[in-house]
């Protein structure tokens, strides 16, 4: 192979269109653009405007609310857990959040760890986490284990 040899494949490389360059060309006069107004000038149309129609974000009804001190947590499933006990990444016995971190279970510490019973666990562990779903509890203590939840207890409504 030579340098002169050596070429772009088919279709690589595409001209730029050259407009505003006279009637011949099929892009002289409004080069493209259509008629006159706001949508041949630059930066085009406003965002959302709909020619005068009411917009939709404005006739779609609002819904919802979104918590600005929302708490995040790491859900965690038993079966997760027993993948790691399994791998030799956790120790039966207490399991703290830094723990499941050191697994790689979760990636990093964050509201608090939710225990939910997706999956079984067949070894004893003594979890301590910020939630936990009765069905989860009732599988680590079957398997002789024991659940600490360290989430405060909720105040009853008051009507």
């Amino acid at each position: 192979m030579k340098l002169n040899q050596i070429a772009d494949n088919a279709g690589a490389r595409k001209a730029r269109k050259r407009v505003g360059r006279g009637i011949g060309s099929g892009l002289g006069k409004t080069a493209g653009r259509g008629g006159k107004g706001q949508t041949a000038r630059k930066g085009g149309a406003k965002a959302g405007f709909e020619g005068g129609q009411m917009p939709i974000y404005r006739r779609l009804p609002k819904r919802g609310f979104n918590k600005p001190n929302a708490v995040s947590y790491n859900e965690v499933n038993l079966g997760q857990l027993q993948r790691a006990i399994d791998a030799k990444k956790l120790a039966a016995g207490a399991v703290t959040e830094a723990d499941l971190v050191k697994a790689g279970i979760i990636t990093r510490v964050m509201g608090g760890v939710r225990l939910l019973a997706k999956g079984e666990i067949k070894k004893a562990l003594n979890l301590e986490v910020f939630y936990a779903t009765k069905a989860a509890i009732a599988a680590v203590e079957k398997a002789g284990g024991s659940v600490k939840v360290l989430r405060p207890a909720e105040e009853p409504k008051q009507a």
